[in-house]
């Protein structure tokens, strides 16, 4: 990573659909310069894709949540195999395979507090490797979106 590749990545951060003519413009190279660059950086892993941004309200899960998890026994089997169960399922928007007291940090979004309760409930405690579940509504979520490269 260089300063031109970190420009690059932080006019995608502000608007992944920014077309490359524009991209070049606001980084002060050519088109085909951003847009080898921007190949590259994906290539490399860097930029790994573009992800659409929900109103989360607007499509009916206004209650999020974030319920730490403990499995017992802590074996591989067990963390892998919640870890893939519970990442598929249409509530979870993240998961975070966490050190220290929980397991697990799972990140839910939700139409109301009964469906929340359902989720706890009738899905996580259901799985005989849970242990123990405490859960945190989120009033408020904020996300950085724009992250920039430590350079060397």
């Amino acid at each position: 990573m260089d300063e031109l590749d970190t420009a690059i990545l932080a006019e995608l951060q502000s608007d992944a659909r920014k077309t490359n003519r524009d991209v070049a413009e606001a980084v002060g190279v050519s088109p085909t310069t951003a847009l080898d660059r921007t190949r590259a950086l994906r290539r490399r892993g860097v930029i790994r894709g573009a992800i659409l941004d929900v109103d989360l309200p607007s499509i009916g899960r206004p209650v999020q949540a974030l319920i730490a998890i403990r499995v017992r026994p802590p074996s591989r089997r067990n963390i892998e195999g919640f870890r893939n169960w519970v990442s598929t399922l249409p509530d979870t928007l993240g998961v975070y395979v966490t050190t220290g007291t929980e397991d697990f940090i799972v990140h839910v979004a939700v139409p109301d507090n009964a469906s929340l309760y359902a989720f706890v409930i009738d899905r996580l405690t259901e799985r005989p490797e849970v242990a123990d579940v405490r859960t945190s509504i989120v009033y408020e979520h904020l996300r950085n979106n724009r992250i920039a490269p430590v350079l060397p």
